[in-house]
């Protein structure tokens, strides 16, 4: 008889998977990218037309972000980046703010605070809706200049991308770069520049307004990024940074799909780097997600290897449904099922073990 329970015993636990039985790793670092109005189609149409394959799939976790705003079923991207930023549900058109207008700690933000370095990489002005959510406290979205003179109130490493005139050639009369300069900030204005700085704090500003779609901006968003995890990656406590494929977005309200298909395996170039250094370090954890759908993109018909197929937009603006969620690394556990969009600063705040 106990031979017997031995052997059952044995068996049993040989069934239990190891991971489930031993203490989880958590991560010194976070690479938090997000798909401005990705969703599965526009996903879909760039693995199609990449020949059926993207970095994306290297993700060894997947679920669902539902991203209704408090004030609407269908989010924009203010309160869309501030759920994702700030763990709370704000109206539309808000900036790190709850919807009584109270300004709310982003996770940038606290990592800052907990020593962190921190960074953002877009591929739009700094100032836009999904990078302002991690730096900006305003009521409106539309509110650059004001949004602009809010990174100087962080302690931000790093942040690439376009915005310059909200900086430079504002209505106050202020220069921010000489103000950021005077705060021991680089200053880049090519991305030949950004590369070529190693190290110490850098501020990107590539362009006057908004970057240029693909394929004219070339390899800024995965090339920036490559720099920013190199320069962020020296602080010994750990670095949190923020890349955006800002323009995926864009190309779903023009209803374009061979514009969707450019702009998303440009993101998805840049997911590779984000997740080559992550194998490669061992200590970060990668997590992919989007604000919202754009478009409400369907796709009928293609070709593998093509960026020609059959696909049908149901609108020229967002779609309420929820977005996909990919997470590679330790952690990445966290990151499977069905989930809010304000649940993504609590799972991070305490995998970071960050304190208030």
């Amino acid at each position: 008889m106990r031979k017997t329970l031995f052997f059952c015993l044995t068996i049993c636990l040989q069934c239990i998977p190891i991971q489930h039985v031993s203490a989880q790793k958590n991560p010194k670092n976070v690479i938090f990218l997000i798909g401005d109005g990705m969703g599965l189609s526009q996903i879909y149409a760039g693995m199609v037309a990449n020949g059926n394959k993207l970095n994306l799939e290297r993700c060894t976790y997947s679920g669902f972000s539902k991203t209704y705003s408090a004030n609407n079923f269908t989010t924009d991207s203010g309160a869309g980046g501030t759920a994702l930023a700030c763990g709370v549900k704000t109206n539309n058109g808000m900036i790190g703010m709850s919807s009584d207008s109270v300004a709310v700690q982003s996770i940038l933000e606290l990592a800052s605070q907990n020593k962190l370095a921190t960074g953002i990489v877009v591929a739009c002005a700094v100032t836009h809706a999904t990078p302002a959510s991690y730096v900006a406290h305003q009521v409106n979205r539309n509110m650059y200049e004001e949004i602009a003179a809010d990174y100087l109130k962080t302690d931000i490493d790093v942040f690439i991308g376009g915005g310059r005139k909200y900086f430079e050639d504002r209505t106050d009369g202020r220069n921010l770069t000489s103000e950021l300069k005077a705060k021991n900030y680089q200053i880049a204005y090519k991305l030949d520049s950004v590369k070529a700085i190693k190290s110490g704090k850098l501020v990107g500003l590539l362009y006057d307004d908004q970057n240029p779609n693909m394929p004219e901006r070339g390899n800024m968003l995965p090339e920036a990024t490559e720099s920013a995890i190199n320069m962020l990656h020296d602080n010994t406590k750990g670095f949190f940074l923020m890349v955006e494929g800002s323009q995926i977005d864009w190309a779903c309200h023009d209803n374009n799909s061979v514009q969707v298909i450019k702009e998303m395996l440009d993101f998805d170039e840049t997911i590779g780097k984000a997740l080559d250094f992550a194998k490669k370090d061992g200590n970060t954890l990668v997590v992919i997600t989007a604000d919202h759908e754009t478009g409400g993109m369907a796709i009928i018909d293609g070709k593998f290897g093509s960026d020609q197929m059959k696909a049908v937009f149901t609108t020229k603006g967002h779609s309420g449904i929820p977005v996909p969620v990919f997470a590679f690394g330790p952690g990445a556990e966290n990151f499977s099922g069905f989930m809010e969009n304000v649940s993504f600063k609590s799972k991070l705040e305490k995998l970071l073990k960050l304190k208030k």
